[in-house]
């Protein structure tokens, strides 16, 4: 048996005006996820513990089977580990956004216009983040380029005996689109002045006034914020009696994967922007589960949480209807074709509403789809139908399940099944426990 889960990072939402009552995971054309939910469960899991921020890193550490409330230490330090930054135990991982600032008034009266800067390359990002380092890096501070608009900063020694409470209080960029900063800019007083700084070596730099002159929003300013401690994650493999490999573009989810000791797979092409190489990841999960050696593969697409951030419900839709027909479909079809029996979880990490342009702890709808239950359940009705006994090892569909079925939160919300423990979901999907 093999193991697939396919997450479409903040996909869930909530009921449009614009799309007559329906959210965009029930209004967008997704024939593939239809499919699977004529014979799939559709529940709601919680993966968000009561009292944690509503972050991908603890739900995506909670998708993967990790308690978050045992091994989360901060976001930044799980994408330290994916760019090969050394970290010590008593240092301090932050990231380093570049952010779109507006311009005309003093710093901590400026509004944060974009915390992806329109989703910048990575190139053009990391000209900028030099021209920062050149300037701002010395013994305590130690500048990382990652990936995008994404990037790290270490500070060395802060967690000695034990991380500051300023640090603990950095506010994530996309929390706060369209305020005023001042409420939300660091307590520590060198963080603040770096920010600040940034701004003035950032502002007037030639490739954001290149990248104005052609509409796009300039990466003005350093946002600190996801600070945590040197993690520590169990082997996956020993957790779970399965060989995992990571598929994302995301260097969060590849430094978990990295500190649990899963293979990460780098597909060319893959940004976590819209504009990703969707049939890349399709393919590299297939070749990893078919020719690889792994029994696990978990395909991470970051598109439909920033289309949320972004506030834009076309977008939105459009990274939902990517997903489905640009990897659902190719990893169904071509697993299908091989005949290995396979078990496909597709979910969200959480919701990343429109209407509020960030994350949500609500509970999310996931669909698992067995492969050998869809072949035991077509037997039993073409059994059925030449007007044989149907046998006592063939299952028929599970009840309920129509052609008319969908894959949206409205379904799973009927269901009637709710998992409150969304780390314990991966056990369902291995067949640990029912």
């Amino acid at each position: 048996m093999k193991y697939i889960v396919i997450l479409g990072d903040g996909m869930a939402d909530e009921p449009q005006e614009a799309l007559n009552g329906r959210t965009p995971l029930e209004a967008a054309v997704t024939p593939a996820m239809d499919e699977l939910a004529k014979t799939g469960e559709i529940g709601l899991v919680k993966t968000i513990p009561d009292g944690m921020a509503p972050g991908s890193d603890t739900a995506n550490l909670a998708v993967l089977g990790y308690n978050p409330r045992e091994y989360y230490t901060g976001r930044s330090p799980l994408e330290a580990l994916s760019i090969g930054v050394p970290m010590k135990d008593i240092d301090v991982a932050m990231r380093c956004n570049l952010v779109t600032l507006t311009e005309e008034e003093p710093y901590e009266q400026k509004r944060i216009i974009d915390h992806s800067s329109d989703e910048i390359s990575t190139e053009d990002a990391a000209v900028l983040l030099k021209a920062v380092q050149d300037e701002l890096e010395n013994e305590t501070y130690q500048f990382y380029v990652g990936t995008s608009y994404r990037h790290c900063v270490i500070k060395a020694g802060a967690a000695a005996p034990h991380m500051d409470a300023a640090l603990e209080q950095l506010t994530p960029p996309h929390d706060h689109l369209t305020e005023v900063i001042g409420p939300y800019l660091p307590a520590d007083e060198a963080l603040l002045a770096m920010q600040k700084r940034s701004y003035e070596i950032l502002s007037n730099h030639p490739i954001n006034l290149a990248r104005k002159a052609k509409g796009l929003h300039p990466a003005n300013s350093c946002w600190f914020w996801g600070a945590g401690t040197k993690p520590m994650v169990d082997s996956f493999e020993k957790k779970n009696g399965v060989k995992g490999a990571m598929i994302s573009a995301v260097d969060l989810l590849k430094g978990i994967a990295i500190g649990a000791g899963m293979q990460v797979i780098l597909v060319e092409g893959a940004n976590g922007g819209l504009n990703t190489n969707y049939e890349g990841k399709a393919q590299a999960a297939v070749d990893a589960l078919l020719k690889g050696g792994a029994d696990f593969v978990y395909v991470h697409l970051e598109a439909p949480d920033e289309m949320g951030h972004q506030g834009s419900l076309e977008r939105k839709l459009q990274s939902i209807e990517n997903l489905d027909q640009r990897i659902i479909r190719i990893v169904k079809e071509q697993m299908d074709a091989s005949c290995e029996p396979y078990r496909m979880l597709v979910m969200p990490d959480h919701p990343t509403p429109i209407r509020i342009r960030t994350h949500t702890a609500d509970p999310i709808p996931y669909l698992l789809y067995d492969s050998t239950k869809t072949l035991r359940a077509k037997d039993s009705a073409e059994t059925a139908a030449s007007g044989q006994t149907v046998g006592k090892n063939c299952k028929e569909m599970p009840s309920g399940c129509t052609e008319s079925v969908i894959y949206c939160e409205r379904t799973a919300e009927k269901s009637g099944i709710f998992r409150p423990d969304g780390y314990r979901l991966i056990d369902v999907l291995l067949e640990k426990r029912e």
